[in-house]
C-alpha cells in the first residue's frame, strides 16, 4: 500500500494521521472493518426509521424543534434542510489545512459505525479529500457545542454538490462543478445523515492537533534560542546540570535543560568571562528558561492526552450502540478540548514573554555585558535591532490578549435548549493566531542571539559547535549577520520561515543529536 495512504478504521485515528491528511495531502482509504460497521449501523437506523415511534435525528426536528415528528415523505428534505440552514458561517475563509482536518475527523467518527451513515456517504467524504476539494468554511458560526455545526455544515453542503469549494488548484468554484470535474456524484442524504455530518468537535480538535505539532517545534526551537542568548550574554551553563533538575522532577523542565546543555556543549563563551562584571547568578529570563519552557512542555503533554482521547471518540447525537439502541447524549460538548486550547494559549503567551525579555537584554548595553547598543554596527548612526524588539514586544502584547480564555464564556442558543456552550472553536481560532505570533517572537530572539554570538566570535571567543551550525544555517536562509543598518523586514521574514519550517532544529541536531 502507498506509504502516504491513511486507513480509516473503526477505532479512531492518530495525531500523525491528522497532520498527514490535513497538512501534507495524504490519501484516505476506508478499511473493510469500517465499511462493515457502517453497513451494520445503517441497518439499525433503517429499522428505527420504519417504526411509528419518533427517534431524535431520524424522524424528528432538531434542537428546540425536536418535538415535531417528521413524516416519511419529508425526511430527505429534513436532512437537506438541516445542512443548508446550518451552513450559516460568516467572515474570512478558514485555512485549507483546518478544513481538511475537519473533514477527515468527521470521516473518522462516521467510520466508527456509531452514526448510522451509509457506507457510500463515507466513501464520498474520502473521495473529496483525495481529490483535493476543500469546502469554503467561514471563521464565525461555531459555539463549540452540538459540535462545530456551521463549519461542518459547509463541508456537508459540498458533499451534496452545493455551495462553494476550493479545487486542488486553489480556485474557488461552485461545489457541483468541482465534484463533476472529478467524477464524484453528490450524495442524497437519508434519515439521520444530515445531522450525523454536523454534530462533532472536529474543527476544534483538528486545530488542537495542528497546534500541538507546531508548538512541539516551537518549544524545541525556544530551547535553542534560549541557549544562544545565554551564550551571547556570557552566562553560566551550570544551572542546566541534570542533578539540579532531578530534585524538581517536572519532566519538561529536565528535557528543556538537557536540550540547552547539548546546544551549549563545547562553548568558549559560557561562564568564563564575568571578571569585568562579576555575576553570582544570571537574570531570571536566562536562568529560569528550563523551568518556563519545561512547564509549557508539560502542558503540551497534557493537551496531547486530551487530544488522544478525543481522537479515539465517536462524537455524535444520537449515537448508534452495538446492542441496537439509538441514544441521545451530550458527548458533542466541546469543554474538554476547549479547556486545553485555552491552556495552550496561556503557556504560548508566557513563552513569548520570556523570549522577548532575553532579546531586550541582548540589546541593552547596560545589561548585555559588553555587546554594542542594540547590536548596532555604529550605534547612533545605526539603530541596529531596536525596532525589531518593538515588533516582538507588540506580538507579545497581543499574545497576552489572546491568552484570555474563550472557554470561560458561554452564550445560550437554540431557544435556550442549548443553554451552555464551550466556545471551543473560538479558543482554537485564537490559539492559531497565538502560535503564528509565537513563531515570529522566537524568530526575533533567534535573529538577535545569532547576531550577538557572531559579535562575540569577532572578539575571538569561540561559540559552541551547535551555535555555529545555527548561525551558518540562518545566514544561508537569507537572514544576514552583523553590519550597518539595512532594510530589516526581509531578514526577520527569513528568520520566521526558518523557525516555522523546523529548520533551526534541523540545523543543530547533526551536532547535538536528536533534541526532544
Amino acid at each position: 500500500m502507498d506509504m502516504h495512504t491513511v486507513v480509516v478504521g473503526t477505532s479512531g485515528t492518530t495525531a500523525e494521521d491528522v497532520v498527514a491528511v490535513a497538512r501534507h495531502g495524504a490519501r484516505v482509504e476506508l478499511s473493510a472493518a469500517a465499511v462493515e460497521a457502517l453497513a451494520a449501523a445503517r441497518l439499525i437506523v433503517d429499522a428505527l426509521a420504519a417504526k411509528p415511534e419518533p427517534v431524535y435525528g431520524v424522524s424528528t426536528g432538531f434542537g428546540a424543534l425536536a418535538s415535531r415528528h417528521i413524516s416519511h415523505e419529508l425526511r430527505a428534505q429534513l436532512q437537506r434542510n438541516i445542512v443548508r440552514s446550518h451552513a450559516a458561517g460568516m467572515g474570512p475563509r478558514v485555512e485549507r489545512e483546518v478544513v481538511r482536518a475537519l473533514m477527515f475527523l468527521r470521516l473518522k467518527t462516521v467510520a466508527s459505525g456509531h452514526t448510522g451513515v451509509r457506507p457510500e456517504v463515507a466513501q464520498t467524504m474520502a473521495d473529496l479529500l483525495n481529490a483535493g476539494i476543500t469546502p469554503v468554511v467561514h471563521e464565525y458560526g461555531s459555539l463549540g457545542c452540538s459540535g462545530d455545526l456551521a463549519p461542518l455544515s459547509h463541508c456537508a453542503l459540498t458533499l451534496m454538490g452545493e455551495g462553494e469549494a476550493e479545487g486542488p488548484d486553489g480556485t474557488v468554484r461552485p461545489a457541483g462543478e468541482l465534484l463533476a470535474a472529478h467524477g464524484i456524484t453528490p450524495v442524497e442524504l437519508a434519515e439521520k445523515e444530515g445531522l450525523a455530518l454536523l454534530n462533532g468537535t472536529d474543527g476544534m480538535l483538528g486545530m488542537l492537533v495542528l497546534a500541538l505539532a507546531d508548538l512541539k517545534n516551537l518549544y524545541t526551537s525556544a530551547d535553542i534560542t534560549a541557549a544562544l542568548s545565554l551564550e551571547a550574554l556570557l552566562g553560566t551553563d551550570k544551572v542546566l546540570a541534570p542533578e539540579l533538575h532531578a530534585i524538581r522532577p517536572h519532566p519538561g523542565q529536565g528535557v528543556s535543560a538537557d536540550n540547552m546543555l547539548r546546544v551549549l556543549a563545547g562553548s568558549g563563551l559560557t561562564g568564563h568571562h564575568q571578571d569585568d562584571a562579576p555575576r553570582v547568578q544570571d537574570a531570571y529570563s536566562v536562568r529560569c528558561a528550563p523551568q518556563v519552557n519545561g512547564a509549557g512542555r508539560d502542558t503540551l503533554d497534557h493537551a496531547a492526552v486530551v487530544a488522544g482521547r478525543e481522537l479515539a471518540s465517536s462524537v455524535d447525537n444520537p449515537v448508534v450502540l452495538p446492542d441496537g439502541r439509538v441514544e441521545s447524549n451530550g458527548n458533542f460538548h466541546g469543554a474538554p478540548v476547549a479547556y486545553v486550547l485555552d491552556f495552550l494559549a496561556i503557556v504560548a503567551a508566557d513563552l513569548g514573554s520570556i523570549c522577548e525579555r532575553r532579546t531586550d537584554r541582548l540589546l541593552d548595553k547596560n545589561r548585555s555585558h559588553g555587546l554594542p547598543p542594540f547590536l548596532a554596527d555604529d550605534a547612533g548612526v545605526d539603530s541596529g535591532l531596536m525596532i525589531a524588539q518593538y515588533t516582538q514586544a507588540a506580538l507579545v502584547s497581543e499574545m497576552k490578549r489572546l491568552a484570555v480564555p474563550a472557554s470561560a464564556d458561554s452564550i445560550p442558543s437554540s431557544a435556550m435548549q442549548e443553554d451552555h456552550v464551550s466556545m471551543g472553536w473560538s479558543a482554537a481560532r485564537k490559539l492559531r493566531t497565538a502560535v503564528d505570533n509565537l513563531t515570529r517572537i522566537v524568530a526575533v530572539e533567534l535573529y538577535a542571539a545569532t547576531r550577538a554570538v557572531e559579535l562575540r566570535a569577532a572578539e575571538g571567543l569561540v561559540p559552541a559547535p551547535a551555535s555555529q551550525a545555527a548561525v551558518a544555517a540562518l545566514r544561508a536562509a537569507g537572514a544576514e549577520g552583523p553590519g550597518p543598518d539595512r532594510f530589516l523586514a526581509p531578514d526577520l521574514a527569513a528568520a520566521d520561515t526558518f523557525v516555522r519550517e523546523g529548520r533551526l532544529v534541523a540545523a543543530v541536531e547533526p551536532v547535538t543529536g536528536p533534541l526532544a
